[in-house]
């Protein structure tokens, strides 16, 4: 065994299961670079929220303490934080990585003695619980794309590929370097090569502090202990590996060199992992034989029964237990002060004050408030390159609105095919455009889905520094337009137009496409903007589809728009069907004739109105049928169409990206 790569046999054992790597594969895989891990020291770190309580109507805000003066030292090795659900380790962590919101936050964290850089983000690894990676693409890919946006643009596209090929190797997924990672419509890779997938994206950048929240969660025994292994052999090349996890197993907390046990965000032990039984022990409480230690802490913490008090210790070395007694507030209380009064805090506490008072102050003013490795256009051709990609390798979703799309504009086709230039003509051409609108408007639902599905992939990767939020904004804009508003947009009309039998002239053809496009990419606009900082889409789906029927009333078919009263009328400005009904109006019925040899007559609500042209029915509508009268509805539907797309970038720009 090199001295690049530190293992201690009697910590691993050698059998992982089916889906893991064993320890002759991970040494077999040879020496790698050592690595110069970074001392992460915390100081009184306390975290508050605010809380509202009380009935609704009389509801105050109280403030709840979620971490609790948390003081110690994380160095080069494999660090855990342990507790159990709701004693704060996810926050912990996300304090450490500094990706806690700040309010409320207080006390100070340190690397190497200094204080977080700004960018310190960006610097360092996270490896998030839920595995945020694209399922369509293979793992060569995802880890192409985090080498291409994350690494420095000195860096030469061969020496990133080598990275990539290095991280697959060293990660052991050599075998499914081309495989999907996979999605819920396609089969990919497992678990354990999945989180070693996402462990990777995060190594790509070499990091001297990895961050993991509970990265053994979904998987199963051998699978954890496999990503447990990887992380003990990186942690054995000298990196920093900081990890919250709930419950492992005992071959998995052996591989700890670091123990961190929280109590509802209050510190009950800080020290060696290998030292946490004795220290319990000494303290009045002994682990049974046979018995995992991570549970025995677990159930200490919770004054389970299963917890032990030692009364008596015998000459031989036996000892005699009882069942702790006591509520589990008063335990953790009598932990929490065991703790503070113990000889770890008390050599944990002086090197503190050594490094407070040898601490770096002005690091802030050296570093940068954000990088980005890679410039904007770089950026956006990654992006842009992964969204379309995306598209292309998971067409369920495109496939489905092309389907229903020409199915649609079939059925409405047939029912209103070859309309005459007579009275029924008039009402047909008036009902058929009316319709495609708003059915225009409702075929944009799908759009609210667009920053909603991504939202936890946008927010890690934008948080790590992969791309600007402007970057990220195009290519989703980009890719919705071109590839779920234009082409359906155009399919739609090529078959509708034709077998309707609408004005055939070449510019009322295209004119029509126009008017079609700029409703769909106006409606979709406005879903952006609306869903943008939503969470659900079916909350998303209902603010829009009642804007839609408002929108939907004020178009001018169900109701004259000149009968409206004043002080609702404005409210036709906020129209998007209305702006391309009259547009298409305009573009339909200037220059037809309905009369010929035989009078139409429209009956009116009030009175009986002669039409025989196209022009005499849009006066009645009340529609200026000038050529500027056609081009304002266009330029309409553009500004508002700008206007929400301006609404939605400023609603992803300053969306809450912290825990």
């Amino acid at each position: 065994m090199t001295d690049n790569v530190v293992f201690e046999h009697d910590q691993i054992t050698e059998e992982t299961g089916r889906n893991g790597m064993s320890l002759s594969k991970i040494i077999a895989m040879g020496p790698v670079k050592k690595q110069h891990g970074a001392t992460v020291s915390f100081h009184s770190i306390w975290y508050r929220v605010d809380q509202k309580s009380g009935p609704i109507c009389k509801r105050t805000a109280v403030q709840k303490e979620i971490l609790v003066d948390l003081n110690g030292i994380m160095r080069p090795g494999l660090n855990a934080i342990l507790g159990p659900t709701g004693s704060g380790k996810s926050s912990f962590l996300d304090v450490l990585a500094a990706r806690k919101d700040p309010a409320g936050l207080s006390g100070e964290v340190l690397i190497n003695g200094a204080l977080q850089p700004p960018n310190f983000k960006c610097l360092s690894g996270y490896v998030v619980q839920d595995d945020i990676v694209m399922g369509t693409l293979t793992v060569r890919e995802n880890l192409r794309f985090s080498a291409a946006l994350r690494l420095s643009s000195r860096v030469s596209p061969r020496e990133k590929e080598e990275r990539v090929n290095h991280l697959i190797s060293e990660l052991g997924l050599n075998k499914v370097a081309d495989a999907k990672v996979g999605t819920q419509l396609i089969r990919g890779i497992s678990g354990g090569e999945r989180k070693r997938t996402s462990i990777g994206m995060e190594l790509i950048i070499d990091p001297s502090v990895l961050f993991l929240d509970e990265p053994t969660t979904g998987l199963d025994a051998s699978t954890a202990h496999s990503v447990l292994l990887l992380l003990k052999r990186m942690a054995g090349q000298g990196r920093t590996i900081i990890m919250s996890i709930h419950q492992p197993r005992y071959t998995i907390y052996r591989l700890f060199d670091s123990l961190t046990l929280l109590a509802n965000g209050k510190q009950v032990y800080h020290g060696p992992a290998q030292d946490a039984l004795d220290y319990f022990t000494n303290i009045g409480y002994a682990c049974e034989a046979h018995n995992n230690p991570a549970d025995f802490f677990l159930d200490v913490i919770n004054g389970s029964s299963a917890a032990v008090n030692v009364t008596k210790i015998h000459n031989n070395g036996d000892f005699e237990f009882e069942v702790a007694a006591g509520s589990q507030q008063c335990i953790e209380d009598q932990l929490v002060d065991k703790y503070r009064n113990c000889s770890y805090a008390r050599v944990i506490k002086a090197e503190l004050e050594r490094i407070i008072r040898a601490k770096d102050s002005d690091i802030r003013a050296k570093c940068p408030t954000i990088t980005y490795n890679s410039s904007f256009s770089q950026q956006l051709h990654w992006v842009l390159w992964r969204t379309f990609w995306n598209l292309m390798l998971n067409p369920q979703t495109s496939v489905a609105q092309l389907a229903v799309t020409t199915l649609m504009a079939a059925i409405v086709g047939a029912i209103f095919h070859g309309v005459t230039d007579d009275q029924s003509g008039i009402q047909n051409r008036f009902g058929v455009l009316f319709f495609i609108t708003t059915n225009q408007c409702f075929s944009t639902l799908s759009a609210a889905e667009l920053f909603i599905a991504e939202r936890k992939l946008f927010i890690h990767e934008y948080t790590s520094g992969y791309y600007r939020v402007s970057v990220y904004f195009l290519s989703k804009i980009l890719s919705d337009i071109i590839t779920q508003r234009t082409i359906p947009t155009v399919l739609f009309t090529c078959v509708i137009y034709f077998m309707i039998g609408l004005k055939p002239t070449v510019s009322a053809f295209f004119i029509f496409m126009l008017t079609v496009i700029l409703v769909a990419c106006t409606a979709a606009a406005m879903a952006m903007a609306i869903s943008a900082d939503q969470s659900v889409v079916a909350v998303a789906n209902i603010f829009m589809t009642i804007s839609f029927i408002f929108m939907m009333i004020f178009s001018g078919l169900l109701v004259n728009l000149k009968s409206i009263m004043d002080w609702l009328s404005w409210l036709k400005y906020l129209s998007i069907p209305r702006y391309g009904l009259e547009a298409l109006e305009i573009n339909e019925f200037v220059g037809l004739n309905f009369c010929g040899n035989v009078s139409a007559v429209m009956s009116g609500p009030a009175t009986d109105i002669l039409i025989c042209t196209g022009e005499q029915h849009l006066t009645f509508q009340g529609i200026d049928y000038s050529s500027w009268g056609l081009w304002q509805n266009h330029v309409a539907l553009t500004l508002m169409t700008f206007i929400f797309l301006i609404i939605a970038y400023i609603k992803l720009r300053f969306i809450h990206k912290f825990s």
